[in-house]
């Protein structure tokens, strides 16, 4: 960490992007891993899948997200109910925070 009062940190910069996406139906009681095809996203980003802009099916949480690919979104989707149901199709809030530089080891 910084010494100075000056605020100091290695994020580049952190923004938020509204892709269009059309997930496919999960199992009751389960989660599945779905990929969406996101020009611009890096393997180094740190990405948070906020949910769907509107109404989100009820019953259906958007988990882990991550970028395993640079372009490829993967998010997984937890179903809570009792039968098999569809996330939301339409814009998604994601959160996309770039890093400068590599991940420090610890916050010292």
């Amino acid at each position: 960490m910084s010494s100075t009062t000056i605020t100091r940190g290695n994020v580049r910069e952190t923004f938020v992007i509204g892709p269009s996406l059309a997930p496919a139906a999960v199992a009751s009681y389960t989660s599945a891993v779905q990929t969406f095809n996101i020009p611009g996203l890096l393997t180094t980003d740190f990405v948070e899948t906020i949910g769907a802009v509107g109404t989100q099916t009820a019953g259906i949480l958007p988990g882990e997200s991550d970028v395993y690919n640079n372009g490829v979104l993967s998010i997984q989707f937890l179903n809570v109910t009792n039968a098999s149901a569809t996330p939301a199709q339409g814009t998604y809030a994601i959160r996309v925070t770039r890093v400068e530089g590599p991940l420090p080891l610890n916050a010292a």
